[in-house]
């Protein structure tokens, strides 16, 4: 459904207004009581009135200036709260411009209301426009929603590495609606807010440090020992490898065509992928050394004479 759409459709269950026929009549009977008055009645009614009118003006103004002082008041006070929360710099400039149109709205409804005009049809109608707004924007404000909820319990920061929604890349901008990311290939991603609060996300940043995985292949008949020492004399000589947890090595499994050796270390969250590869890059270059092989898929075939 369009907004026009949904816009007729709420209005028409707005309060009718009078008819023009109504509003003829009524000026009508107003002006045949008028010509019945005399001058001097004229005059005092008259007087009455713009006296009765600059006294609502007047209080009209002071309820306006008292009013805008008074929200001023409140903005300053949210302004230094959301400072003191240290709240995104991007959604406390939204939310405070939110909560100083809402407010300067309400004061005028409160303005017209003194000066003695009707406020029902203007409330209907931005009640109307208001919710016809909402429904036809229901996925953009759930974004909204969602960027709100990002910035204000930070899952994730810009400079994060992060995997959602089938994609991963370094944060490089968190904005109300979208976050955007960059690829390790320099791609730019830009995922909706709303997906990204309600589903399921990996943040590899998080944590100040992060545990590194190996599987190496050794040949049968290779001394395991020998192994194990020179995988954990290759880590201790790695400085970016932390201490505590200690590396760990251990006999995985013995698959069809090699003993599997499982090998764990600790670092730092951003040495992760320089410790994994000039790791890989050690063992090639130093597992001969120590007589130590890397098999080949090999099947032993027999043959049978008959």
């Amino acid at each position: 459904m369009s907004i026009f759409n949904s816009l007729l459709t709420l209005l028409a269950q707005t309060p009718e207004l009078p008819a023009p026929e109504e509003v003829a009549q009524t000026w009508q009977q107003k002006l045949s009581a008028l010509s019945s008055l005399s001058f001097q009645q004229f005059t005092e009614q008259a007087i009455d009135a713009i006296l009765h009118g600059l006294v609502k003006i007047a209080i009209a103004l002071a309820v306006f200036f008292i009013g805008k002082w008074i929200i001023n008041r409140i903005h300053s006070f949210v302004a230094k709260a959301f400072v003191r929360r240290n709240v995104e710099l991007s959604l406390r400039t939204f939310l405070l411009s939110l909560i100083r149109i809402i407010l300067m709205l309400i004061l005028i409804v409160i303005v017209i209301g003194i000066l003695g005009i009707n406020t029902s049809s203007f409330l209907a109608i931005f009640a109307s426009a208001g919710l016809a707004v909402g429904m036809a924007l229901s996925g953009t404000l759930q974004n909204f929603a969602g960027g709100v909820m990002i910035l204000l319990f930070k899952p994730y920061k810009v400079g994060d590495f992060i995997e959602a929604q089938g994609y991963s890349g370094t944060v490089k901008e968190i904005q109300i609606f979208n976050t955007i990311l960059n690829t390790p290939d320099n791609k730019t991603i830009i995922i909706p807010n709303g997906g990204l609060s309600t589903g399921s996300l990996n943040n590899y940043s998080k944590e100040g440090r992060r545990r590194i995985d190996w599987k190496i292949g050794i040949a049968y008949g290779d001394d395991f020992d020998t192994a194990r020492r020179v995988v954990l004399e290759l880590l201790a000589a790695d400085k970016r490898v932390l201490d505590t947890p200690a590396p760990f090595v251990a006999l995985s499994s013995l698959a069809d065509s090699a003993v599997e050796v499982t090998v764990r270390a600790w670092a730092a969250a951003e040495d992760y992928w320089g410790v994994y590869y000039d790791f890989n890059e050690q063992v090639y270059k130093q597992f001969e050394k120590y007589n130590l092989h890397f098999p080949y898929p090999q099947v032993d075939v027999h043959m049978v004479d008959q």
